[in-house]
């Protein structure tokens, strides 16, 4: 995965495929400090203690599908690849943090990509598991909640075309406002 939204977007899945109800993504770029910063915290079914010694092993995976679970050992790499951090902690039936520092001006940090589409797919998640999106640049900061945007559409889906379509824009809009780094 060369776009750290991708890494994103594989690892909250497996949040919203853990069962979790509550998914939170925060990013913080702090250039003046030389740190891109990456959070994501569930409160979904957790790791066992063997789980999560082997969870940054390209060849351990709980799925089925397939025999390989190259989502976290990548973005792993990636992280220590740039004089970054990789920090992952998990509790069965409490939840998993992690934690993932890039170095900011690193010429093999990986781009952001394409974020909005990235929160799109994740809102629209068959489990109705909420995503709490924050991003913090030194221009500004943007959140978005499922939580207030369903309020908001009082009952009318995330899944109707015309919502996902207006999400997409305002998403775009707002990342642009706060001016992201790529």
């Amino acid at each position: 995965m060369n776009e750290l939204a991708l890494h994103i977007l594989d690892i909250a899945q497996n949040s919203i495929r853990a069962k979790a109800h509550l998914v939170e993504i925060r990013l913080e770029e702090q250039p003046a400090e030389d740190r891109y910063s990456i959070v994501i915290e569930d409160d979904g079914h957790g790791m066992s203690t063997a789980q999560l010694e082997q969870a940054s092993n390209p060849f351990f995976t709980t799925q089925t599908t397939r025999k390989v679970g190259l989502g976290l050992p990548l973005l792993k790499h990636n992280a220590e690849q740039t004089g970054g951090s990789f920090h992952l902690h998990s509790e069965e039936k409490k939840g998993t943090q992690l934690h993932v520092n890039f170095g900011f001006q690193h010429i093999d940090r990986p781009i952001l990509g394409d974020m909005a589409g990235s929160l799109l797919i994740l809102v629209s998640n068959e489990n109705n598991t909420e995503v709490h999106y924050t991003h913090q640049t030194p221009k500004g900061k943007f959140e978005f909640d499922t939580r207030e945007i369903k309020k908001e559409l009082d009952g009318i889906a995330i899944s109707t075309p015309e919502v996902r379509n207006f999400l997409l824009e305002m998403i775009r809009e707002n990342l642009e406002q706060i001016q992201i780094s790529e």
